[in-house]
């Protein structure tokens, strides 16, 4: 099968032009001006933007969680991926204290292999580091395909771990070519925040919000960059959502270290004032919703190159799972729904609204994760040889978010009745046409999972 795309204005991390694309198979095999190739289709891209398929490094689908499960399969969450522009995911696995990871593995393919409507890979959440797992990483490394390691500061007594396991993993992880990335908040402080608020009656939403307070997650980033600057380890923070988390990646900086950054969407555009509505549950995430001062600083990150990467942190529950919590804010299940929404939110409040370039959109939305995470330039490019993952949008179309119109199996929006600017038509995975016209043509187990290449933390 081939496809000529034509006319469209084709946008990378660091080129802008109008050309053709021309897909033969699941690759990219020219790119030019009137490009005087036959092919069995043909679209017409006049009007258009076409950019590189998004790539989210940070989802959780089907996800064991304080006695649930995420709400979206890998199905239903790849397949909302797609309709938002984003042809491949980076999922978590959680190792269980006590065991493997490769029972770890094992039970998170059971779920995900075959069930991806789009390209997939895993980070490998280490919670019991040890002798046994020093020995599986370069394993996971080299054969599997699994080059990122995530660790929690936070969650005691079930995914924490301590320095002494932090600077073990780093150790080795450095030693086999991969990455350590981390969740960044100091658990000791949240945890007794936590049980000082329950003991004192106050159990809303907002007192999740006001249990994590800035400083947990400033003093953790800049601890997690020490020992990783100690070990030499290439570094990641997820989710960074503050003007206290960035600034210890700035004076990171000033001894010439690389600490590698991604925010979430929801950090850029909402704020902790929605903790104090009846619906509050709704957004009740970790790190939680921050200020407008910190939305402005990540901006400020994101053009300054301080922040690589906008992710989602996708990890859904419906509105009866939310209320688990409704009489105490620390049994409501953390996650938010954004899988569908990053790619038009961010080209819509970012480019749209002059807060970042087009090329600077491409960059961390899709290039970053690639080059990061070991997989360019077969994703998050536009290029000859790349798998031909593409997307055609229209930047001048509106239309408004919702729950009805969404993909995402969860029951409400994070931004239900929001206008956006900019709509994704037609998406390409590895050079099939999956998304057109509001129908997906890619069945299940169409995604393939993406063995992923030795990383340095240099990009």
């Amino acid at each position: 099968m081939s496809i000529l795309i034509k006319n469209g204005r084709v946008v990378t991390a660091d080129s802008d032009s109008i050309a053709d694309i021309f897909i033969e198979g699941e690759t990219v095999k020219a790119i030019g001006k009137d490009l005087p190739m036959q092919a069995d289709e043909i679209i017409d891209a006049s009007g258009k933007l076409v950019f590189p398929g998004g790539i989210d490094p940070h989802v959780h689908l089907d996800m064991p969680f304080m006695g649930t499960f995420s709400s979206d399969s890998y199905e239903t969450g790849t397949r909302a991926a797609l309709f938002g522009g984003t042809t491949m995911v980076i999922d978590f696995i959680l190792q269980k204290q006590g065991a493997s990871l490769a029972d770890a593995l094992k039970e998170w393919r059971s779920r995900s292999d075959n069930n991806c409507v789009g390209d997939y890979s895993f980070h490998m959440a280490v919670t019991d580091f040890n002798e046994d797992t020093r020995k599986e990483i370069k394993h996971f490394v080299e054969e599997e395909g699994i080059t990122s390691f995530k660790t929690f500061m936070a969650y005691k007594g079930a995914l924490m771990i301590d320095d002494r396991q932090m600077v073990g993993l780093m150790e080795e992880v450095k030693k086999q070519g991969g990455l350590v990335t981390v969740h960044a908040t100091n658990g000791d402080m949240i945890d007794y925040l936590i049980a000082k608020h329950r003991a004192e009656g106050k159990l809303s939403p907002l007192y999740h919000y006001l249990s994590q307070p800035e400083v947990t997650e400033a003093e953790a980033s800049e601890r997690f960059a020490d020992l990783a600057n100690y070990t030499g380890c290439p570094g990641y923070i997820v989710h960074l959502t503050c003007e206290g988390a960035l600034n210890a990646v700035r004076n990171a900086t000033r001894r010439n270290q690389n600490v590698l950054v991604e925010t979430c969407i929801q950090y850029l555009v909402i704020d902790a004032s929605l903790y104090e509505r009846e619906d509050g549950a709704k957004w009740v995430m970790s790190p939680p919703l921050r200020e407008k001062k910190d939305q402005e600083t990540l901006w400020a990150g994101i053009n300054q190159g301080l922040v690589k990467v906008v992710a989602t942190d996708h990890c859904p529950f419906k509105w009866e799972q939310k209320l688990m919590g409704k009489d105490d804010f620390s049994k409501i299940p953390n996650g938010h729904p954004a899988i569908e929404n990053r790619m038009e939110l961010l080209y819509s409040e970012g480019v749209n609204k002059g807060r970042i370039t087009l090329n600077k959109f491409v960059e961390v939305a899709c290039t970053n994760p690639a080059k990061i995470f070991g997989m360019f330039p077969r994703k998050g490019t536009i290029a000859v040889g790349s798998d031909a993952d593409i997307v055609i949008f229209d930047p001048a179309e509106k239309h408004t978010l919702s729950a009805k119109a969404h993909h995402m199996n969860v029951d409400y929006s994070a931004y239900e009745g929001w206008e956006i600017s900019g709509k994704v038509k037609t998406v390409l995975l590895r050079g099939k046409v999956a998304i057109n016209d509001g129908k997906c043509s890619v069945d299940k187990g169409f995604g393939k999972f993406i063995k992923r290449n030795k990383v340095n933390g240099i990009i």
